[in-house]
């Protein structure tokens, strides 16, 4: 109290102790430490999901080649019918979507998967990756047989004209 009897207002500063400062900052740092290590893990983890995928779709190259290969080498007076490139087709991962013969050439279409791991921080998934390729067999000059690939962005662009296999 005052000299006058009126209640004095002292008005103090007060600083947090050390030991409070701790208490708030330690979950704080924590959550932030947590935070950056999930983030990258998730970086990592997704870039090495984009360089199996790259790898897997490598491979459907390395599978258009060698479909293109055998059935270049079953063409001999004729080209050979649905059902035996078909089997080519699957005998290198791959799906015949379309096929289509005229009396000079023949087209097909086949779909080639190769599958990949996937990572996530729930665990490791088996997926697959898919590329289209069309093939044109047609004879050269000199009677022979040869072969044009064309990769293809969509496998349904395929289809326009036309009628899917079974």
């Amino acid at each position: 109290m005052s000299d006058r009897g009126t209640v004095a207002r002292q008005v103090r500063v007060t600083v947090p102790s050390p030991g409070c400062l701790v208490a708030v900052m330690a979950p704080i740092l924590v959550a932030l430490l947590v935070a950056s290590v999930l983030m990258v893990m998730s970086h990592r983890q997704e870039s090495a999901n984009v360089r199996n995928e790259e790898e897997a779709l490598a491979r459907t190259v390395t599978q258009a080649r060698s479909y293109g290969r055998d059935v270049l080498a079953q063409i001999s007076d004729d080209y050979p019918g649905q059902e035996a490139v078909r089997g080519v087709a699957e005998r290198h991962d791959g799906r015949l979507v379309s096929y289509a013969r005229s009396g000079d050439s023949l087209t097909t279409t086949v779909r080639f998967f190769a599958e990949f791991e996937d990572t996530s921080m729930y665990g490791v998934h088996h997926s697959r990756a898919h590329r289209c390729y069309s093939f044109t067999f047609q004879r050269d000059a000199e009677g022979g047989p040869r072969e044009k690939t064309t990769q293809l962005e969509k496998c349904d662009a395929a289809l326009e004209g036309q009628l899917p296999l079974r």
